[in-house]
């Protein structure tokens, strides 16, 4: 059996049509909302079948330990297959899970059970502490053993300049700080509400959900393209700069290979299986391909630290149903990928310390507000206090530091940097990590100054964390911001930065001829044209969120001169082309450009 338990701040469920399995319920089960639950999903295996009193025992005593570690109301007991490939018969499933709603019920613990074979909706709240998620494997052996590293849990802190303090009494001076570490204390409750950028992203013709996939594959129009195109190639000059080397590796791989399939299982059940000839897994990082490269290639210690970076479209998470939600969780995604190998740990930290400025570049020039986590386990603290002080003065500011009881991953240190959004969560971007195994699991080597082959250690990085949470980020950011500020994103990364905008037909030519003369310049802009009122073109252009307006009538035509509509501050500016081309190049310095992806006349769009 394979169970994977949620403490949620609630779960609803709803059912939609049987299945030929259904079994048959009364009107009071076809929906439910239950609080403060242990959610248990539950996947009943062919190999129960063999004990299933024993399974039943194991799986009862295994999820009421858990139930008294979190602080539960209630056990919700919800029958989910897609936790396993090799099933049970119906019959068997539904009477193990009977048996172990009556087991937990005559403990005096309040127990619900979802219908079984019923075709359902349902929404999850996770409350995000560190036993929140658990995934269990239950067998039919004498005793259920839980890993010792589950036991113990993280401690945190707030380090400011080398001194720690007690989060709980820590007097906060930036809001996004304290709901982060809510959120990491698992202290914050879920208000159910979906998150604006997720109206906003819809709104502005950036994206959708997509129907005719699964949940959590978006469909991208040209003006969402345009932006994730833009942030994709901000990245690789990002990296490229500082000696990177691009790389393209595919999107799956076989689980018969034991580095992998190790490798995989770290991420639980969130791999995105799927089976032909063989078992094959989607890749949720570029961590296999790289790895893969890096072990073919032959290189010594002179070459060190290397870099490869590879932008992964896609990346696949089989995120839990419930918790995909707009750009911010996602089954398939886009990430940028950054692999450092290093000689030592010595050599690991100093790169470290030269991708934590990276990374906290990457905000600068979003203009996104992050707060940071420092992660490292304990034994790696106690041996580097002086090393993680200095590296979280790098971020500036006072962060979160979390100190693990022991590795349960392939890393020993990781920096996490994360936007905090309108509802107060946090939404993950740039990561580093120092992975301690990988470089012996996937047999890379180097040579050593004494011709000794020796395994590396290797940084994982993302500058900016996923696109898709990179854009998310900068809605939210505009929704936080509504009452101070009208919302717009960065201007090379505005679809159209600037718009013309004809009172009559006469002004047509004019205005296309300025345009031609701007898109000369490489900067993005549009006209139009249609046969509206002035006023509403203006509107327009203002839900579109373009950063300069210009209105092209009479007086333009016989001065040449703009009086240009400035979004950021809502001032009117009387200026030429020339000027208008200056300020929008200038304010664009650095940043890549691509073309607008859409006809330069309004009355030729299509409306998505």
């Amino acid at each position: 059996m394979r169970i994977l338990l949620i403490h949620s701040d609630y779960i609803k469920y709803e059912t939609k049509s049987m299945t030929r399995i259904a079994e048959k319920i009364d009107d009071k089960k076809r929906e439910g909302k239950f609080e403060n639950s242990l959610v248990v999903f539950t996947a009943v295996e062919r190999e129960d079948e063999k004990n299933t009193y024993r399974i039943v025992e194991n799986a009862v005593a295994s999820i009421t330990e858990i139930f008294e570690k979190v602080g539960a109301d209630n056990i919700v007991i919800y029958p989910y297959a897609h936790l396993s490939s090799s099933l049970s018969s119906p019959d068997t499933a539904k009477k193990i899970l009977q048996d172990m709603e009556a087991q937990i019920d005559d403990l005096n613990i309040k127990v619900e059970r979802v219908p079984f074979g019923w075709y359902k909706s349902f929404e999850v709240s996770c409350k995000g502490h560190p036993l929140s998620e658990l995934s269990r494997t239950i067998t039919a052996g004498p005793k259920v053993h839980e890993a010792p590293s589950e036991e113990k849990t993280s401690e945190f802190y707030i380090l400011v300049e080398g001194e720690l303090h007690n989060p709980e009494k820590f007097d906060y001076k930036s809001k996004d700080l304290k709901k982060l570490v809510m959120y990491e204390l698992g202290k914050m409750e879920s208000s159910g509400e979906e998150p604006p950028h997720v109206r906003l992203m819809r709104e502005k013709s950036f994206a959708d959900y997509e129907s005719s996939a699964d949940v959590g594959h978006l469909r991208w129009y040209p003006k969402g393209r345009l932006i994730r195109d833009l942030l994709s190639d901000y990245v690789y000059n990002l990296v490229t700069e500082r000696g990177a080397m691009p790389v393209e590796t595919p999107i799956m791989y076989d689980l018969a290979d034991d580095a992998i399939r190790v490798h995989a299982e770290k991420f639980g059940e969130r791999q995105y299986r799927m089976t032909n000839k063989k078992e094959l897994m989607l890749r949720y990082a570029c961590c296999f391909g790289a790895f893969r490269v890096l072990a073919d290639s032959f290189f010594t210690w002179k070459n060190l630290p290397l870099s490869i970076y590879e932008l992964s479209t896609y990346s696949f998470r089989l995120e839990k149903k419930g918790e995909v939600v707009g750009l911010k969780r996602l089954r398939g995604f886009t990430m940028p990928d950054l692999h450092t190998v290093c000689v030592d740990l010595g050599s690991a930290m100093d790169e470290f310390d030269n991708q934590i400025s990276m990374c906290a570049q990457t905000g600068f020039d979003l203009n996104i507000n992050y707060e940071v986590i420092l992660r490292a386990t304990a034994d790696f603290f106690k041996d580097n206090k002086e090393w993680m002080f200095n590296a979280a003065r790098k971020i500036g500011k006072p962060i979160i530091l979390e100190i693990l009881p022991e590795r349960k991953h392939y890393w020993i240190c990781k920096l996490d940097f994360a936007a905090i959004d309108y509802l107060g969560r946090p939404i993950e971007n740039p990561t580093i990590q120092i992975d301690v195994e990988s470089g012996e699991r996937f047999g890379i080597t180097y040579i050593n100054q004494n011709e000794k082959e020796l395994n590396p250690i290797i940084i994982h990085c993302s500058p900016t964390g996923s696109i898709e949470r990179v854009i998310c980020s900068l809605l939210e950011k505009t929704a936080i911001e509504i009452d101070e500020k009208p919302p717009m994103l960065p201007l090379w990364l505005s679809p159209t930065q600037v718009r013309l905008i004809t009172i009559a037909e006469r002004h047509i030519d004019f205005a296309l001829g300025v345009a031609q003369d701007l898109r000369d310049e490489n900067i993005r802009v549009d006209v139009d044209e249609r046969h509206e009122t002035v006023g509403k073109k203006i509107r327009d252009a203002g839900k579109e969120w373009v950063p300069y307006v210009v209105v092209i009538g009479d007086k333009e035509l016989e001065s040449g001169d703009l009086t240009v509509n400035v979004r950021e501050n809502r001032e009117k500016i009387l200026m030429d082309v020339e000027e208008l081309a200056r300020i929008v190049n200038e304010k664009t310095d650095g940043m890549p450009f691509r073309q607008l992806p859409l006809p330069m006349k309004l009355s030729k769009r299509v409306h998505f």
